[in-house]
């Protein structure tokens, strides 16, 4: 090393946004009562760096920081406390911030924690208060408001390094400081400072290890501080047990067998009660309560005693037949890096075993480990690609770039290089710019052909997937055409056999019916497509059934898709496979979406987008946000409709999502229709469906054609529609879409003359009876009772239009509802009042929220009873509410006592649910 970089302060508060408006609005209220808030996370989060923040940003008054009391005449009870701070403040507000808190001593933090509770009773005090993210739950403070923080995205962490280096970091060096920092700033800025300017260029090798003992102690504090020779042996042990473990805790009997070996013979037996308290046990297993910590515990360790534990460790799984985990104990028991071939070989052996029982994470480390210890360049870079493709599986793409990086430094054959440009082009098809991802999987096939011409295949069909997401549709079809890379296509022309034969090749399958389909030519892509469908019955291979699942959307057939995607998903969850799980949920989500299933197509978005953030997969992140804003726009959600549809075009814009950025458009025009405001869609539609530049991608904007020509009628401007109405009538013959043929004839009557509209209308919700789904269905009975109405027709019209509100109470389609109930008050027909009969519209865990919610149950309360996540209580209450049109916890519980009173008078509620 060369020298230290300086690293300048951070421009911008990165990835904190949610908890500084958290912050700002405690703030804010100073000004009028006082108010109390606990900042928790783990050391380097950035607990300190937020009150430091707070106490720039406040101008209403003074700032009082407050450290541990050591004078014993400091006030010893929360009366007391609060008297001198009241007294400090006078008649202006104070904030004051307390770092650490956790580190007062009891009687301290029991007054600090009441103080807290009793603010309120005068004065304009605000108390801030940071403990470790373990503490929050201490009796002190477990009544308090919290705010956490946690590891940075990805996307901020990265931008953090662009800011504090003026983005002079080489990428390979980049992909490595980010894997090594885990989202941590303060390591992330560390490790940054360690570095000369030639390293961080990649001039000069990175040192290794590139976060050393310093650095983690630097940036752990005190948080370690002093643990006796017994609980340091406990803590090294499980911090090496971790290293080879699937999760971040470990068996703690593994743990104690481990100690008898470690320790002297004399010794008495080794315990793991009291714990530490940076150790967490829950039942027989034990973890740390911070990442960073348990990696400064092994850092900071004598290399001596850091051998041995991982030494004992391996002699008590080798006895208990754990091959794998022993074995990697076994070669970090090892002093140096010295290549050891053999050792080296079995691990790559042990990981390459499929009959070995082991997740794709702790092959990953077998691989990585197998590769520093292989002194052959090509052997060592096939062992890095191999970890990076469990990497990837693993859903770790920050901790397969590094590994990528390294294989691509050691010399190897085409067939190594062409599966690690595979594993690099996965990888940004996932998280980053798939136009990039196009050119690496283009790259790969080539590799690939001459020795491993099935992964070519692959490569080729993931290059045209990476295609459709840029909406290159010239790119699709040069990637999906007959080509030397896999078998060969039969010459002529493929026509549809009545029993077609199983081929043996469903990656050809695929390809082959994706391009006839793109072509137009659906009696080709047919059989094709339905062969991958038909092998999803029986294969319980993830990636087979992503396929199967995949083939069934391009066929329009929607429960084979649900059926696909529900199997890809559990098969996928048990194996462990976290990358694939977001893809099993997006591919859900689409299904739902096309069945009209708004409120389904949520779940798993919701899900799926929690699952692709943790998995790094930024790209599948906003194909999910892009179906919450569909799922949105249909409900009373406005400021949600915004919110998805802006995270994601940052991302589908940043990475050419073209599928992504239609549907979000199409989101927000659609939830401009619902609200009444058919000027504003038009003009957003219009730039996705009319032919130009600008039109959206080209498996998507027909989807959005119906809405554009309900909107463009409603605008007066008919004659925008007809060339593209043109081309959505081909779709709809197409029969890819089980809705279009309805949505065709909605629109024929929306431009119809009067004398045709009436059987074209018909004609419309007939065909809605034939393909199901309440949204669509309910909107042309809208449409209808509306046209009837201005006809001057209002029996007729007020059946419709009774129709249509039923249909959009049914499927939580309140926006669209309230025009419903506005054209029947034009009627002169009341729509079902709030009061009794209101609770028919929930569904029955909906209502079985709703009672619990009304008897004062908080949200955990009634996760706890219905055994369910309060994540989905979350979302149920949510729909409750709009479905309701209440907006508080009190309006519910009045509603639900009216509605119960009304019972037991005899006016039943007619909900049709069990409680």
């Amino acid at each position: 090393m060369t020298g230290e970089t300086t690293v300048r302060t951070a421009v911008r508060f990165h990835g904190r946004s949610a908890q500084r408006e958290t912050v700002r609005a405690l703030l804010d209220g100073l000004r009028a009562h006082s108010g109390h808030l606990v900042v928790t996370g783990e050391p380097g989060l950035g607990r300190t760096a937020l009150l430091q923040w707070a106490a720039r940003s406040f101008r209403a008054g003074s700032v009082l920081h407050l450290g541990p009391a050591t004078d014993r005449r400091a006030p010893a009870t929360a009366e007391e406390l609060l008297g001198t701070l009241r007294a400090a403040a006078g008649e202006a507000p104070l904030l004051v911030c307390v770092d650490d808190a956790h580190l007062w001593d009891a009687p301290a933090r029991a007054a600090l924690g009441r103080a807290a509770e009793i603010l309120h009773t005068g004065g304009r005090i605000g108390l801030l208060l940071s403990v470790a993210g373990h503490r929050a739950v201490d009796a002190e403070y477990a009544r308090l408001p919290v705010v956490r923080l946690d590891p940075l995205a990805p996307s901020h962490a990265d931008a953090l390094l662009d800011d504090v280096t003026d983005g002079a970091t080489a990428p390979a060096v980049r992909e490595q400081l980010l894997a090594e920092a885990e989202g941590n700033p303060a390591l992330l800025l560390a490790l940054v400072r360690r570095l000369s300017p030639a390293e961080l260029r990649g001039l000069r090798p990175l040192p290794t290890p590139l976060a050393d003992a310093g650095t983690l102690a630097a940036v752990a504090g005190r948080a370690l501080s002093g643990p006796s020779p017994d609980a340091h042996d406990l803590l090294l042990t499980v911090s090496a047990a971790v290293r080879a473990s699937d999760g971040p805790d470990v068996d703690t009997g593994l743990v104690l067998d481990a100690l008898r070996h470690l320790l002297p013979e004399p010794a008495p037996a080794p315990a793991a009660d009291p714990l530490p308290e940076v150790l967490a046990g829950a039942g027989d297993r034990l973890r740390f309560h911070s990442p960073l910590l348990r990696r400064t515990v092994h850092a900071t360790a004598a290399p001596d005693r850091r051998r041995a534990a991982h030494r004992a460790l391996a002699d008590v799984l080798e006895a208990g037949g754990h091959r794998l985990p022993a074995l990697l104990h076994r070669s970090w028991s090892l002093s140096g890096r010295t290549p050891v071939a053999r050792l080296a070989d079995r691990l790559a052996a042990l990981a390459a075993d499929g009959t070995v029982p082991a997740s794709p994470r702790l092959r990953t480390k077998a691989y990585a480990r197998a590769a520093e210890l292989t002194a052959d360049g090509a052997a060592r870079a096939e062992r890095y690609t191999a970890a990076a493709e469990q990497a990837l599986l693993a859903g770790r793409p920050d901790r397969a770039r590094p590994l990528l990086a390294a294989a691509r430094g050691c010399a190897a054959p085409a067939a190594v290089r062409g599966r690690s440009e595979l594993a690099r082009g996965m990888a940004e098809l996932r998280d980053g710019p798939v136009g990039d991802a196009h050119q690496s999987l283009l790259l790969a096939a080539s590799l690939l052909a001459a020795d491993a011409p099935a992964d070519a295949a692959t490569a080729t069909l993931a290059a045209a997937v990476a295609a459709w997401a840029a909406g290159d549709l010239p790119a699709c079809l040069a990637a999906l055409s007959p080509g030397p890379v896999g078998p060969p296509g039969p010459p002529g022309p493929v026509r549809r056999p009545q029993a077609p034969a199983r081929s043996p090749d469903p990656v050809r399958d695929h390809r082959v019916g994706m391009r006839a389909l793109l072509e137009g030519r659906l009696d080709r892509a047919a059989p094709s497509l339905e062969q991958v469908v038909e092998r999803g019955r029986t294969d319980d291979r993830p990636e087979a059934l992503l396929r199967s699942a995949s083939a069934a959307l391009l066929l329009g057939k929607v429960d084979a898709a649900r059926r696909a995607g529900a199997r890809a998903l559990a098969a996928a969850r048990q194996l462990g496979s976290d990358a694939l799980v977001p893809q099993a949920l997006e591919y859900l989500a689409y299904a739902e979406l096309r069945a009209g299933r708004h409120s389904q197509a949520r779940v798993h978005a919701e899900d799926g987008l929690r699952t692709a953030l943790s998995a790094g997969q930024r790209n599948t992140a906003a194909h999910h946000r892009a179906v919450l804003a569909l799922a949105a726009s249909i409900e009373e959600e406005p400021q949600a409709v915004a919110r998805h549809v802006e995270a994601a075009l940052a991302t589908a814009r940043r990475h050419g999502l073209a599928q992504a950025a239609t549907l979000a458009e199409w989101a927000a025009a659609r939830a401009d229709l619902g609200r009444g405001r058919p000027h504003d869609a038009a003009d957003r539609l219009g730039l996705l469906v009319l032919p130009g530049p600008g039109r959206g991608h080209f498996a998507v904007w027909r989807l959005a054609v119906p809405c554009f020509v309900e909107a463009a009628v409603l605008a007066g401007r008919p004659e925008d529609t007809h060339e593209v109405l043109t081309d959505f009538a081909g779709w709809a013959a197409f029969g890819a879409d089980p809705q279009a043929a309805a949505q065709l004839a909605r629109c024929h009557a929306l431009l119809a003359p009067q004398d045709r509209a009436d059987d074209l209308y018909l004609r419309a919700l007939a065909r809605h009876d034939e393909a199901g789904g309440d949204f669509e269905r309910a909107r042309t009975a809208l449409l209808y009772g509306k046209w009837l109405r201005r006809r001057r027709r209002p029996r007729e019209a007020r059946g419709r239009l009774g129709t249509a509100l039923a249909g959009f109470d049914r499927c939580g389609a309140g926006v669209w509802a309230a025009q419903a109930r506005a054209e029947l008050r034009a009627l002169g027909a009341a729509p079902q009042a709030r009061g009794a009969g209101t609770l028919t519209r929930l569904t029955p865990q909906q209502l079985r929220i709703a009672r619990h919610v009304a008897e004062g149950a908080t949200n955990r309360e009634v996760a706890l009873t219905l055994a369910v996540s309060t994540r989905t209580v979350d979302y149920h209450l949510r729909k409750v509410f709009a479905a309701l049109g209440v907006r508080s916890r009190l309006e519910l519980a009045r509603m639900v006592e009216q509605a119960e009173q009304d019972q037991g008078a005899g006016r039943s509620e007619k909900t049709g649910a069990q409680p």
